[in-house]
């Protein structure tokens, strides 16, 4: 019987999940990887995170968006499941929102942390 689990998220586009990663210091590698779980089990992750009781976890994208899968039994970060995803989704949507504009030509011209944790970004774009 599998211990994994899958929890849904709204994620959807691995660089900017990579980034986000990145961005909250996150030590990853990028998939395929196998994330490994109770009695050996393994899941297939496009990024893994190892954990140092030798249970990992990692996102797989399920044909929609890319959902977390850990042995929950064996979660082994400094934050619950949810605050990690809270923190890594919130990452995602900053990390997202400066690819999107980016390419339609915005720059960003500042950034404000607010004490709520929400970001705030300004941004530009010249027309000529």
């Amino acid at each position: 019987m599998s211990h994994f689990s899958q929890i849904k998220t709204q994620i959807r586009n691995l660089a900017s999940l990579k980034s986000a990663l990145t961005d909250l210091e996150i030590d990853w590698k990028p998939g395929p990887q196998d994330v490994r779980g109770y009695r050996g089990q393994t899941r297939t992750a496009d990024v893994a995170i190892q954990q140092s009781n030798g249970y990992d976890l990692g996102f797989s994208w399920n044909g929609s968006e890319y959902e977390l899968i850990a042995d929950l039994q064996f979660w082994n970060q400094p934050l619950t499941v949810e605050r990690f995803l809270s923190k890594v989704t919130q990452r995602y949507a900053y990390q997202t929102v400066l690819s999107e504009t980016t390419q339609r030509g915005f720059q960003m011209t500042e950034q404000q942390q607010n004490e709520d944790g929400s970001i705030r970004l300004v941004l530009q774009r010249w027309s000529g």
